[in-house]
């Protein structure tokens, strides 16, 4: 199974892609920040955040998509941008009949490191363990998309599969 995390922003939003086997094993596939700058206006970063969204889909052809549940912020402003994004990332999905999961930023954090609580530098850190990855993905939207797929590839696995894959991650046997 191909799966596309979205982490939904307006100026950045993050897009991971892994593929995971029938035993939840996950391979990186590829990760990216898609830009759009502050100064165009609202219409025009949608639709340029709408296209570079439809080349990631029409090249990657992912089978589900995980987004990150936009959740209350102090900042309106910057809560609407991202449901805005997070919109346009599930218009994207269902024009192609693909699932869309939810998940919120808790979710996620439990999902990777063990820890609801976790901050951005454990997040990365394990997304770079348990994909095995050269380098740790940069900025920290791009480690948050792959977080998110990771975060739905274990979803109905078991807590069990779970544990064992952060641990096995913590002292490098992955």
């Amino acid at each position: 199974m191909r799966i596309l995390g979205v982490d939904p922003g307006l100026t950045r939003c993050g897009v991971g892609i892994i593929d995971t086997d029938s035993r939840r094993k996950s391979t990186f596939v590829h990760v990216a920040v898609l830009n759009t700058a502050a100064e165009t206006p609202l219409p025009g970063r949608l639709l340029a955040l709408e296209q570079s969204l439809e080349l990631v889909f029409e090249t990657f052809q992912p089978d589900v998509v995980a987004i990150e549940r936009v959740f209350s912020q102090h900042n309106v402003r910057t809560a609407m941008g991202t449901a805005q994004a997070s919109a346009v990332a599930m218009l994207s999905a269902t024009r192609r009949h693909l699932p869309v999961a939810m998940y919120t930023p808790t979710e996620v954090k439990a999902a990777v490191t063990g820890s609801g609580r976790a901050n951005k530098d454990q997040v990365t850190a394990m997304v770079t363990r348990l994909l095995n990855l050269a380098a740790p993905p940069k900025p920290a939207d791009a480690a948050d998309a792959l977080a998110l797929a990771l975060c739905h590839s274990w979803k109905g696995a078991g807590q069990q599969r779970l544990i064992d894959a952060i641990e096995r991650a913590k002292v490098g046997q992955l």
